[in-house]
């Protein structure tokens, strides 16, 4: 039997994954007790589309990515599902997960350097990940190997080469190309753009938009970066302390956000000013994230919001659906044009926790 041309799955028309998370919850086993790095996440990706999954840093965000890749330590105790098309990723058996890994969920990681071995050629490193998967010849391989330097922008006689031989942008962009080694019909960027300079996450993110538009690969972008998310998702989740605390259609989310935490995070964000106004002053929101020791038995904003009240502190709010497709977790979502209008001032944010 003849084999397949391999280099043609990398361009096949094999549908993107249907990711749909459900109550997501992830414990990590401490001396200090457990510690409740996520939980109750939910959201889902659409095929061919991509979510930006975005928060400060500490609020689980590669949590939920490690979680979903099942490269959590022991420690870690998961509950929850996380379905690929009617496939539950959390369910699966040691060698059930063999098969789904770099086939049908890929991770590009936020350190390229840390990722790649640094006793062997980028090239082998791409070629004994494809073979660990496909039955091809060394020659298959690396063919696709050298296809998939030219798909990233690489030369391909720099397979040849060490890592300590790339600058940073070249080793993220090795990194994008062994994750598409295997045509993953979900991609997970954790952080892809960390450690460069402007241009080069500029570039960078270009290189991954070009990618995933020309295989049509469903996405989850892992990022700190509002205007990342602006440029390259259709849809956003926003994580605080563990939660998803709002979610919806990316425009609609950064235009006319419905938390005050998602509030705060577009007014620490430079913005251009419109018309001839000038440009709105960066505000910060004070305080820290909670302790996930022993988390607000409520709302986990509550100590740094400035609209807080004393019911904040005593009964978790929801993610409930406002609007179609938009979700907040907020009891006060329904004024959300009054607390956008009020958090535009930099004085409102010097004021937290919960007033009368």
């Amino acid at each position: 039997m003849e084999k397949p041309n391999r280099l043609d799955l990398l361009l096949d028309k094999k549908p993107p994954v249907h990711v749909s998370v459900r109550e997501l919850s992830v414990t990590y086993a401490t001396s200090r007790g457990p510690f409740h790095a996520v939980d109750g996440v939910s959201f889902e990706v659409r095929p061919g589309s991509v979510l930006g999954l975005v928060g400060e840093s500490g609020c689980g965000k590669s949590t939920v990515v490690k979680a979903i890749m099942r490269l959590l330590p022991e420690s870690a105790q998961t509950s929850g599902q996380v379905l690929l098309d009617d496939t539950d990723v959390l369910g699966l058996s040691a060698a059930g997960l063999r098969k789904v890994r770099w086939t049908q969920i890929a991770l590009i990681t936020q350190s390229a350097m840390n990722s790649l071995d640094p006793v062997l050629t980028v090239g082998d490193q791409i070629c004994e990940s494809i073979h660990a998967h496909v039955d091809v010849t060394p020659e298959e391989a690396w063919a696709r190997a050298a296809f998939l330097f030219k798909l990233v922008g690489l030369p391909p006689h720099r397979l040849k080469e060490y890592p300590h031989q790339f600058s940073g942008g070249m080793r993220q962009r090795a990194v994008i190309a062994m994750a598409l080694s295997l045509n993953a019909g979900l991609l997970l960027a954790d952080e892809p753009t960390t450690a460069l300079d402007p241009i080069m996450q500029d570039q960078i993110m270009s290189r991954i938009r070009q990618v995933q538009d020309l295989l049509h690969r469903s996405m989850i972008l892992v990022t700190h970066d509002i205007g990342l998310v602006a440029e390259n998702t259709q849809t956003v989740a926003v994580m605080y302390a563990g939660q998803i605390i709002e979610r919806g259609p990316t425009v609609e989310v950064l235009s006319r956000p419905l938390h005050p935490y998602t509030i705060g995070l577009q007014n620490a964000f430079p913005r251009m000013p419109e018309h001839d106004e000038a440009r709105p002053p960066l505000i910060s929101i004070l305080g820290g994230l909670p302790n996930l020791l022993t988390p607000p038995r409520a709302c986990r904003f509550a100590p740094r919001c400035p609209f807080a009240t004393e019911r904040c502190n005593v009964e978790p709010p929801p993610l409930r659906e406002l609007v179609p497709g938009h979700a907040a977790a907020c009891h006060y979502a329904e004024q959300a044009a009054d607390l956008r209008l009020r958090g535009s001032v930099p004085e409102t944010w010097k004021q937290q926790g919960p007033v009368s």
